[in-house]
């Protein structure tokens, strides 16, 4: 089992954030688009309406009313502020909101079925519950929700903000491309790392920031400049990911021990203890070489899978990646300094930016 969690690597913020602080942000996030998200699924057909409502958490396998894990919200909050930093009302931003969440879960939902992840929020995933096809036309139908969500808006802002929402969306499927890519290749570079994060995880966060800015009017160099906080989040985001999807507790993020090893993901920590020098990064890409060719690779013990994870910290890939994070971080932060925003916005997206680095799941 992991014996160490990845936030104590992303621990040395220069803030500590009250938990109630965040909370409160998450969940104005929730309270004002779920509603909106609930209405948006109802306009599916049958029988997708159910299996989306399934995989927000809304019911259960069975079809019962549940109140199951629908993820951190993280996107939703971001967006509320962006319409708050161009000076609207968080409300102006709601249709932004939903819009990312669409998206962002039509990209989970075909995720799973491409990675084979059978658990997600600590539940079966769709496919694994109501089938591949399901999971394919539910993901399909949810994208389409979400330009059609924005676009019925019939304002110029809506137009440029679905711009920028399509512009993300196939930028994230442009990383997940790469990043199917190199699960068969020896060796991927750091930097093409970095560009299939910053694809994959970047784009959709960058468009969350900026989209509720652009609704609430804002020009499109405040956007950019929120679009480059929310990039640098995003690859921030997706190292300490990257650091959970290997020594995370299952308990936490609901996926299996070593979730990342099984899947043979070239996330950062292995990709930068790859490249290292020394015997522990010859040794790893060793066995991992040897695993791409292995026929009994699916039936690897937990030790087996112990050893790799060990290679890598020794190799540096775990400190690289947790200082990865915390530069990245940085980088987000300097950028709201480039644009006027009431006080009390720019703490909070400080806030969720230390949230976002410093967290167990």
């Amino acid at each position: 089992m992991p014996s160490a969690h990845p936030a104590e690597d992303t621990a040395q913020t220069a803030r500590t954030v009250p938990d109630t602080d965040i909370a409160a942000l998450l969940e104005r996030g929730r309270a004002l688009s779920t509603p909106v998200l609930r209405a948006a699924v109802d306009r599916l057909a049958a029988p997708m309406d159910t299996v989306a409502a399934y995989h927000f958490g809304w019911i259960d396998a069975a079809g019962n009313p549940s109140h199951g894990d629908g993820g951190k919200a993280v996107r939703p909050a971001l967006a509320l502020l962006s319409a708050e930093a161009a000076g609207a009302a968080p409300e102006v931003g709601v249709p932004g909101a939903v819009a990312v969440e669409l998206v962002h879960n039509f990209s989970l939902l075909h995720d799973d079925l491409m990675d084979g992840d059978e658990q997600r929020r600590h539940r079966d995933t769709v496919w694994k519950v109501h089938g591949p096809a399901q999971a394919i036309l539910v993901g399909d139908a949810l994208f389409a929700l979400a330009n059609e969500l924005l676009l019925e808006l019939g304002t110029v802002e809506a137009g440029r903000a679905a711009r920028r929402l399509t512009t993300a969306t196939r930028k994230l499927i442009d990383g997940q491309a790469q990043d199917i890519s190199f699960e068969h290749r020896e060796r991927v570079t750091v930097e093409e790392c970095l560009e299939m994060e910053g694809n994959k995880t970047g784009a959709l966060l960058a468009c969350a920031v900026s989209i509720g800015a652009v609704l609430g009017g804002a020009d499109d160099r405040t956007a950019d400049i929120l679009e480059s906080y929310g990039h640098h989040l995003g690859l921030a985001f997706q190292a300490v990911d990257d650091l959970l999807g290997i020594w995370g507790d299952p308990e936490s993020t609901g996926k299996q021990t070593w979730s990342d090893l099984r899947q043979r993901k070239k996330s950062l920590p292995v990709v930068a203890a790859l490249a290292a020098d020394g015997p522990a990064s010859a040794r790893l890409g060793e066995l991992l070489a040897a695993d791409a060719k292995s026929s009994d690779f699916d039936t690897f013990s937990e030790e087996e899978f112990a050893v790799r994870a060990a290679l890598i910290e020794e190799a540096g890939g775990r400190e690289w990646t947790a200082q990865e994070a915390r530069r990245q971080h940085a980088v987000a932060i300097g950028a709201l300094d480039r644009v006027d925003m009431p006080r009390e916005v720019r703490e909070q997206l400080v806030a969720l930016a230390d949230f976002v680095v410093v967290r167990k799941r």
